[in-house]
């Protein structure tokens, strides 16, 4: 292993107190042992690290959705790892690490700002999912009928009460950016715009046993993807109320459009993530294998900082002149075809 990554890796384990003051640790929940177990055993509060009095109150009295919330949050987490796959931060977690991402979410940037919107989104649409399934008795299908069905249809089956999964989402997910600072405000407005994304993609579906609302997390995840490209970058204001100094956002750019509740804001800007940083959370972007013939972000020049990369062969055993036979199966020959792999110096 790179002895920088090694270095960087110690570094963020040291540091890790000083990332966890304002950090959601309770995302840990939907990586490693903690999480697997879920299906098998019940849910200890408690021992979930990282909740406040709210959230705490809120596992209690709800346990049964806690595996829904924990799905919802691993939902997110493989959304932003699909969608940054070829950037040069490629939203990287941390194994046996309460601070999953390490430093990188300690500042404001776009990146912060994705992940809290992608993981609030995947809360609303696992817990969705999971009443339209009748896994949690609190909860079930969507009783409004919300337009026509269609001609030769009519209205049954079950559809999904997205609204509620929305409320668990804002219930659980906002209850500890209560803060009166520019971050928790940060926070809530860009938690709130992914949950938005889960009411605004919502369409009507219609199958044999009935109609359903349904939405595609893969949808959800590429609009918000949108959104981090054009982020919209604030500036921190201070004034007093009766209950002390509170800070608030206000868009830099007074020229530019005003952002919406649909859209993403940050208010500090991101490093380049090309080296290894303790500080910013970066792993850099050595042996990340690129797309030579791209020009894109996931392209070798872009992707490597202009270090340059290295090319090696790569034989794959693959399933090939596949033959369908009645009835019914298919036999496949195996072959081994020569790949050229690139990879950032």
């Amino acid at each position: 292993m790179d002895l920088n990554l090694i270095g960087y890796l110690l570094c963020v384990w040291l540091s890790s107190s000083r990332v966890l003051g304002g950090y959601p640790i309770w995302w840990s929940l939907a990586l490693g042992q903690q999480y697997s177990s879920l299906g098998s055993q019940p849910i200890l509060c408690g021992s979930i690290p990282g909740l406040v009095p709210k959230q705490l109150r809120f596992c209690r009295n709800y346990i049964e959705i806690m595996p829904s919330v924990a799905e919802g949050v691993k939902l997110g987490i493989q959304e932003c790892q699909h969608q940054f796959r070829g950037r040069r931060w490629n939203c990287t977690t941390i194994k046996d690490n309460l601070a999953i991402f390490g430093p990188v979410l300690d500042k404001a940037t776009r990146e912060s700002a994705f992940v809290h919107a992608i993981a609030s989104a995947g809360v609303a649409f696992a817990v969705t999912r999971s009443c339209a399934e009748g896994t949690s008795t609190m909860c079930g299908c969507d009783s409004h009928h919300k337009g026509p069905p269609g001609e030769g249809w009519k209205w049954g089956g079950c559809s999904e009460d997205a609204e509620f999964g929305v409320l668990v989402s804002r219930e659980f997910a906002d209850a500890r950016e209560n803060r009166p600072d520019a971050r928790s405000a940060m926070n809530r407005h860009n938690n709130e715009a992914g949950r938005s994304t889960i009411l605004d993609h919502m369409h009507l579906r219609c199958k044999c046993h009935g109609l359903s609302g349904s939405s595609d997390f893969r949808t959800l995840g590429d609009y918000l993807k949108d959104k981090y490209d054009s982020a919209s970058e604030m500036i921190v204001e201070k004034h007093r109320e009766s209950r002390g100094w509170v800070e608030t956002l206000r868009v830099k750019y007074a020229f530019f459009k005003h952002p919406t509740e649909r859209d993403l804001v940050y208010y500090e800007g991101s490093p380049n993530f090309c080296e290894p940083n303790s500080e910013t959370g970066s792993f850099g972007t050595r042996d990340r294998v690129c797309n030579v013939s791209s020009h894109g972000i996931e392209g070798c020049d872009l992707l490597c900082c202009g270090r340059g990369h290295n090319t090696r062969t790569e034989k794959r055993k693959e399933k090939c002149h596949c033959i369908f036979h009645w009835c019914c199966y298919v036999s496949c020959q195996e072959c081994v075809r020569v790949y050229d792999v690139h990879t950032c110096k």
